[in-house]
């Protein structure tokens, strides 16, 4: 039997997560016709990931829709999932998305919002969430070379969960990034969905660099959708959960 799918998403008292991760679930499933997919959040939304995983029978992946490891996905997940074990079930965690190449997507999210790429002397701002782990920022500062090098414009990052009181390091961010060239401002951000982290971002950009584009947040791009695809694949085949009867990966390595 094909192990359920369950998308792990953080949760937010914004509204507008919610309906995001819904649709990137409602995405998934469209792309994994067969597969059961299913939604729960770490916190702030229902279901919770301990009552979601109660209410699965059988054998279960567990893919979080986080961007970088950090905590979340090295502690507080682990310890829900083994929380929530029982015999005869099986239950994979499998990586976080943004291990995926997802460089282009925030790219394609740039030029949607208007950003030319081949011509604009634009500074680009990846904006994420920020970790106590090291590692995770690690990670995300690699995303923003790989963005750098693919559109061929300066990419600094900023985190917008240490943004302190007066944004210095935003400012920052923004002078290095005139000093480069940059006639414009761009702002990517390595979210999920738009929310309070990022308007905060958004605010204090008014009033160090006022009139930038803002992209939009990377939602159920295509890339995210076979992120998820993916990562579900190699844990079930790993670990063995799926069987070699079950539901082919075909729909995925054809979009691949």
């Amino acid at each position: 039997m094909t192990p359920t799918l369950l998308l792990v998403a953080h949760g937010s008292r914004d509204p507008r997560f919610g309906a995001t991760a819904r649709r990137v679930r409602h995405a998934v499933s469209e792309a994994m016709p067969g597969v059961d997919v299913r939604l729960a959040y770490l916190d702030l939304d229902v279901p919770l990931v301990g009552d979601a995983l109660d209410d699965v029978d059988g054998d279960c992946v567990v893919v979080p829709l986080l961007f970088a490891a950090g905590y979340h996905h090295k502690v507080d997940l682990p310890a829900i999932i083994e929380e929530h074990s029982r015999p005869r079930r099986r239950v994979v965690q499998a990586d976080v998305i943004g291990t995926f190449p997802l460089a282009q997507a925030l790219a394609d999210r740039l030029i949607e919002a208007g950003l030319d790429v081949r011509s604009e002397r634009a500074g680009i701002l990846l904006t994420a969430v920020g970790s106590s782990d090291p590692s995770a920022d690690r990670h995300v500062r690699r995303r923003a070379i790989e963005l750098s090098m693919l559109v061929h414009r300066p990419v600094e990052v900023v985190f917008a969960t240490k943004l302190g009181a007066r944004d210095h390091r935003l400012r920052a961010a923004v002078r290095r990034l005139r000093a480069a060239g940059a006639e414009r401002i761009a702002v990517s951000p390595y979210f999920l969905s738009a929310g309070l982290l990022t308007e905060r971002v958004e605010s204090a950009l008014d009033e160090h660099a006022p009139a930038s584009l803002v992209a939009g947040p990377l939602g159920a791009h295509p890339d995210v959708v076979d992120a998820v695809c993916h990562h579900y694949w190699v844990a079930a085949s790993t670990d063995h959960v799926a069987s070699q009867d079950s539901v082919s990966a075909a729909t995925f390595v054809a979009r691949a």
